[in-house]
């Protein structure tokens, strides 16, 4: 939930709040209590009508922009793909490998000053992976891994020895 959201229903609460509050309980000389009319609750509804203006203001420069929550999205369909997919042992290679090449950044770029950029979560050197959505990297990787590494007993790709390639070459 952005942070628009999070201060409009509190504007409404406080809104809803202040329209029941019809009566307040005050005080009187002798030290009991006693109610009247609330005189000002037109004037204060305009009050917080102008504060749910401003904290729309302010959470809308400071929300969430589209391209993080993209992200986000495309993070947890690779989670969930791998999950689905691979046994815990090769999923935790596999999410170790993703997390050293590109952070869980799904249009990471790297090699920039090198002969050869590389793209994606995996950080491969294919130019069509550029663009492409984190789904269609994790198969094109899932395909690569089974081919270069080998395959597991359960049919699985051997991500963890991708990752023990990973770790004694020192790129990572």
């Amino acid at each position: 939930m952005s942070y628009a959201h999070l201060w409009i229903s509190k504007c409404i609460k406080i809104t809803q709040r202040l329209r029941h509050a019809h009566v307040i309980h005050m005080l009187d000389i002798d030290g009991t209590l006693k109610a009247r009319a609330h005189q000002g609750l037109r004037a204060s509804l305009k009050g917080v009508a102008c504060l749910i203006a401003i904290a729309i203001g302010i959470a809308l420069s400071i929300a969430t922009p589209l391209d993080a929550e993209a992200s986000n999205q495309a993070i947890r369909y690779v989670k969930d793909l791998a999950d689905y997919q691979l046994t815990e042992k090769q999923e935790k290679c596999h999410h170790e490998i993703v997390y050293r090449e590109s952070r869980w950044n799904y249009k990471a770029v790297g090699n920039k000053s090198g002969t050869k950029q590389v793209y994606g979560l995996y950080q491969m050197k294919s130019e069509s992976l550029k663009n492409s959505s984190s789904i269609k990297q994790f198969w094109m990787y899932y395909h690569y891994v089974g081919y270069r590494y080998g395959w597991t007993e359960y049919e699985d790709p051997n991500y963890c020895n991708a990752l023990h390639h990973l770790k004694t070459k020192g790129w990572q």
